[in-house]
């Protein structure tokens, strides 16, 4: 893959990044998830995207067919797409990662075209994803999230009746233990133990002002053993992890 051919990816990447999320109000979007296709600022919003398209791809010596069959096939697939997303539930996670990744496999999809990629001396070989190191990393992040806080949960039980949770927030703690747990193993692997400390002084900090002013101290020790107890699973793991790749 040529240096041109990779500007002219993470180009279109940034226009795309650029209209969606710097051009576009939640003014806009709240008008085109009320009215759907009949917004106005559905189509705005698509122009906008097809201008700066064009712009890049003839910026770049795109022939100007292809630069308009191009921008043509990013403005089509992208007025379908957030039409169809106007339909769903709004603020909903799942349907913005599926809304931006389709909107990326179309500029990919477009930018393969342009550059025929036919012609690149591109190699991916499939069989790396099955290799035992792979397959042990995978798993290793796989453990630390959903299932860790199964067992943590469960071994925190006997302590969590005695906790007066009310003033926060619903699922928070878990969801928290997963971010923390992933961050912590990624550091493992990547011989920065030295984050590892900064990461649990950062959590400590804000657990101190109740825990120095003695207000709700059940619950500040019950935050803290499921803290240390997420640390201990996680550094476990992951200096298993990256012994077994060494011997791997």
């Amino acid at each position: 893959m040529s240096e041109i051919s990779l500007s002219l990816l993470l180009a279109l990447l940034l226009s795309h990044t650029v209209a969606d999320f710097v051009l576009q109000s939640d003014a806009w979007a709240r008008q085109k998830q009320q009215h759907h296709f009949r917004a106005r600022s559905l189509y705005w919003h698509v122009g906008i995207h097809m201008s700066l398209c064009l712009a890049i791809l003839v910026a770049f010596g795109v022939p100007v067919r292809d630069a308009l069959i191009g921008t043509g096939i990013v403005g089509l697939t992208h007025w379908m797409i957030d039409t169809l997303k106007s339909y769903t539930p709004a603020r909903r996670v799942s349907f913005f990662i599926l809304d931006q990744l389709l909107h990326l496999l179309v500029l990919v999809v477009v930018w393969w075209w342009v550059i025929d990629g036919s012609t690149l001396p591109v190699a991916i070989d499939v069989s790396l994803v099955w290799q035992p190191r792979t397959l042990l990393v995978a798993l290793a992040y796989l453990l630390v999230m959903r299932p860790a806080s199964v067992m943590i949960a469960l071994i925190m039980r006997r302590w969590s009746e005695g906790v007066d949770t009310r003033g926060t927030l619903a699922d928070a703690g878990a969801r928290i233990g997963m971010l923390e747990r992933f961050l912590i193993l990624t550091f493992v692997l990547s011989h920065q133990m030295a984050a590892i400390g900064f990461l649990l002084t950062a959590k400590s900090v804000l657990r101190f002002g109740d825990l120095y002013e003695d207000r709700d101290r059940k619950l500040t020790e019950y935050v803290l053993l499921g803290t240390m107890l997420s640390f201990s699973i996680t550094l476990t793991l992951g200096l298993l992890t990256r012994y077994l790749l060494d011997v791997l």
